[in-house]
């Protein structure tokens, strides 16, 4: 039976997972359309499929309306994700959640077409509920400095929510919880790149807190399977679906675990713990194995090796392959 090819619009496609979101995407057969205004993002993260007929790019900020035709799907990864570019400038990241969503929702109702929300873990703050189930409201704070991206992402929700409600528009909400792997980029702020991009240049690795924080990892790979079959799942499941790994690991054996497979000489410094960095975070990811059947196949041993290299690439180049325009 011969596959449907659609026209996909991926918003954020020059990020981090944005990227490997449209090269699957382009592997399957379809035509994408890579919406970007490269704050963070790369040409040089699609540079491997961009000169595919199939494949388009525009620079664009979604904050202002977008109008584009004959889009049959899309899908929402446009926000700096990590607490070092989103707290850059926290205005422009609450807008990017709020009136860049609300654009991308006005464009799926006008074109009829379905939208994938790349919500995230941090919905859920620093939770009082372990592990995070999709019905627990979070515990989060609305003043503090991580607030951009928590809020934002939010209130995000709740306009795909009440456009469903109110308009029937298609919606898919997957909250995504830490992910990692190649086309991170160097100086992205998150823990697994931190470490790596350290061991490598033998650095003193970073660690806030006391290490005993723990964090759930989840492999790019892994994460691109379960949000195309979310995709692709029945109307009636809008989400939200928690996506992510639910093995957990502290901070302080993932350091060693970087040290041991660099084969790096660096010493482990610890400093304070940021404002509002959660304790503990970790996913029932039970919704995603009964509506999905998914769960992650990667372990984290394995994914971090493919990222080790990946990373040993970039900085053994003499212009980095990961940063931003």
């Amino acid at each position: 039976m011969k596959k449907t090819v659609k026209r996909i619009l991926v918003a954020g496609g020059a990020g981090f997972l944005g990227s490997h979101l449209c090269e699957r995407l382009l592997r399957e057969g379809h035509q994408v359309v890579c919406v970007d205004n490269f704050v963070t993002g790369s040409t040089d993260n699609f540079a491997a499929f961009s000169e595919s007929t199939a494949f388009q790019w525009i620079r664009h900020d979604i904050c202002e309306p977008l109008d584009l035709q004959g889009i049959e799907e899309i899908y929402n990864f446009a926000c700096p994700a990590s607490p070092m570019h989103y707290q850059a400038d926290p205005i422009q990241t609450l807008k990017t959640s709020v009136q860049g969503t609300l654009n991308l929702i006005q464009l799926a109702r006008r074109t009829g077409c379905k939208l994938f929300q790349a919500s995230t873990s941090e919905v859920y703050g620093d939770p009082l509920v372990q592990p995070q189930v999709e019905d627990y409201w979070g515990h989060v704070n609305p003043i503090g400095i991580r607030s951009c991206y928590d809020e934002g992402k939010r209130c995000a929700e709740t306009l795909l929510f009440d456009f469903f409600r109110m308009h029937q528009v298609p919606i898919k909400v997957g909250r995504i919880f830490n992910t990692y792997g190649p086309r991170m980029h160097p100086q992205d702020g998150r823990v697994v790149s931190n470490f790596i991009v350290q061991a490598l240049r033998n650095e003193p690795l970073t660690i806030y807190g006391d290490g005993s924080q723990t964090r759930s990892f989840c492999y790019v790979d892994d994460l691109i399977e379960v949000v195309v079959r979310m995709m692709a799942s029945p109307k009636e499941i809008t989400g939200p679906v928690n996506l992510g790994n639910p093995v957990e690991y502290c901070i302080l054996d993932l350091a060693r675990h970087v040290l041991e497979l660099t084969g790096s000489r660096s010493q482990i410094l610890f400093q304070a713990l940021p404002a509002d960095d959660p304790k503990q975070r970790r996913p029932d990811i039970s919704k995603a194995r009964a509506c999905l059947d998914w769960q992650p196949a990667t372990p984290l041993l394995e994914g971090l090796k493919a990222t080790i290299e990946y990373f040993t690439g970039v900085l053994d180049s003499p212009l980095s392959s990961a940063t931003s325009e």
